[in-house]
């Protein structure tokens, strides 16, 4: 055996992903027609932008009659980063063209979108895929972070498909990618460009969501890699019992993963950013809950636990989000002294109430949008340190006299291209094979959606949803811009009513549970598993 190749990677080699029945014959398949879905907001700024794809109708795949479809050409690309699963919705794309027609060919962009903009390309054969099927990451053909929107970038991506004459283009990736593919769809329909755009819904943060996607590819890979570490942390906080460890994992704008991952190890303490800003919660009383629940156990013994915390959250909290506000308006600079001198009374007391470590990396270089880069501020460390002086001035009081002693964690590539979960690997395939049917009915400007994912994957259903009805008008490097809109924890779903149900034993019970790694192997119920959010959310099937 090839020593770069381990045992468990050529096992996962032979896995087979099950495929949705109506899979059983691509020849005789169609997509019926449903409601026209529109966007819940900005619809006229929405439509304005999109004429000919605001307000197409969603799809659902169903038994048709035979066809004889011709050869084609489709492309794919990965843009934005990993998330387990990519490779098998490429291994769905071309498995499907070639059941529908042997001659058609796939054409694999290099680099991400810039490999569009620079016909960076290579074909895609099964010899070339066959190694990375099931496999993680995105090194197949790579992946990148441009941005196909200006007038000059689109006409550069249409010549590339004119060139290659491509039938269609799958964009896989997140909530900007699949902005991008609707700005393409409606662009290569204005300019007579035949190729259809269809998105597959990508991140780990989860927060690619609606009625028809139940959740996007690699959120649950990258929940099960966080989960048992995090399992693995309550095993030795509850066997050291001297530390706190405070844990941030990804999730800049939506809290999934830290929900999904409290529901499965029973943290202490989970924030959700959603809940912070629904009630308003300040810094100052974020810091006298976690020093109340310190100190409380304290008093039983316990000067230990585990608190976690998602990425975003400092951009919830509402004196920071008025600071960040404040920061993101200002000319950049990396200069505490010269940016003190912008901010408004209001916004310079939040500033200065906060350690210079975090004061600096406020000012850390911007990111794509003009914004701060929310993922480069410790918010543990913020919380750390505020709890510390919390306590120590209970001490000088006597209201507190355990020991805090905390450690400071973050999780975040460990599952961006983690080995994928069956589930992420048997629902990537079909988002795959989706697209390529969705290509083949003509559609562009969809979102590939496989759901009830509940039930078993013979029993999914099968659409396309329209990117459109996924936008709203959002403030863009100082201008509105039509985009897809991140779709948060829902406080009234059956997720985070299960979270509140439960979470007051876990404060002062140790009620640590421990998922463990990954299981490839065994019984259904450990190895099929699919997120908890998921389903929570989803009826039982039958």
């Amino acid at each position: 055996m090839d020593e770069n190749i381990s045992p468990l990677h050529k096992r996962r080699l032979e896995y087979r992903p099950a495929v949705p029945n109506i899979f059983r014959n691509v020849h005789r398949m169609a997509f019926e027609k449903g409601e026209a879905a529109l966007p819940l907001r900005d619809t006229e700024e929405i439509h304005q932008a999109f004429p000919k794809t605001c307000g197409q109708p969603i799809l659902l795949a169903k038994d048709g009659p035979l066809r004889t479809p011709q050869p084609v050409s489709v492309g794919v690309v990965f843009s934005g980063g990993q998330a387990a699963g990519g490779h098998n919705v490429i291994g769905g794309l071309f498995d499907t063209l070639k059941s529908l027609h042997p001659a058609n060919r796939v054409i694999g962009f290099v680099g991400g979108p810039n490999g569009i903009l620079e016909a960076k390309h290579i074909e895609i054969h099964e010899e070339m895929l066959r190694p990375f099927r099931n496999q993680g990451g995105f090194d197949l053909i790579g992946s990148g972070r441009t941005k196909i929107e200006s007038a000059e970038q689109l006409h550069a991506a249409a010549g590339t498909m004119k060139q290659l004459d491509l039938m269609g283009l799958v964009v896989i990736g997140g909530d900007d990618s699949n902005t991008n593919a609707a700005v393409m769809a409606e662009y290569f329909l204005n300019n007579g460009c035949k190729t259809k755009v269809i998105g597959v819904p990508k991140t780990i943060d989860g927060d690619l969501k609606s009625k028809e996607i139940a959740i996007s590819f690699g959120f649950d890979t990258a929940c099960k890699v966080y989960a048992e570490m995090i399992g693995n942390i309550c095993r030795d906080t509850l066997s050291a019992r001297k530390y706190y460890h405070f844990i941030k994992v990804m999730g800049r704008s939506a809290s999934h993963i830290a929900l999904e991952c409290a529901l499965n190890t029973h943290p202490n303490y989970v924030f959700l950013s959603e809940e912070v800003e629904e009630k308003n919660v300040t810094l100052a009383e974020i810091t006298r809950t976690l020093s109340d629940l310190i100190a409380n156990r304290a008093k039983e013994g316990k000067n230990y636990g585990v608190v976690l915390i998602p990425e975003g959250l400092i951009e919830f909290i509402p004196e920071m989000k008025s600071l960040m506000g404040e920061l993101n308006k200002m000319e950049p600079t990396q200069d505490v002294e010269k940016a003190k001198s912008y901010l408004t009374p209001k916004a310079l007391s939040c500033f200065e109430a906060v350690p210079r470590s975090i004061q600096e990396q406020f000012l850390i270089d911007r990111d794509p949008h003009g914004n701060v880069q929310v993922s480069q501020i410790e918010t543990e460390v913020l919380l750390m340190e505020a709890v510390r002086q919390e306590l120590e001035r209970r001490k000088l009081r006597g209201a507190y006299t355990g020991k805090f002693q905390a450690l400071k964690h973050f999780f975040g590539y460990e599952g961006r291209a983690a080995l994928p979960s069956n589930f992420d690997a048997t629902y990537c395939y079909a988002l795959g094979a989706a697209a390529a049917l969705l290509i083949d009915e003509g559609a562009t400007g969809y979102l590939a959606f496989v759901k009830e994912l509940a039930c078993s994957p013979e029993c999914w259903k099968v659409g396309g949803f329209p990117i459109t009805a996924l936008m709203h008008m959002e403030l863009r490097k100082k201008e509105k811009k039509p985009v897809v809109k991140k779709s948060l924890v829902d406080l009234k779903g059956k997720p985070f009513r299960r979270l509140e149900k439960e979470r007051d034993c876990w404060m002062y019970e140790d009620c640590y549970r421990y998922p463990g790694p990954i299981q490839y192997f065994g019984e259904p119920e450990i190895v099929d598993s699919i997120p908890r959010i998921v389903k929570l959310e989803q009826a039982p099937c039958y």
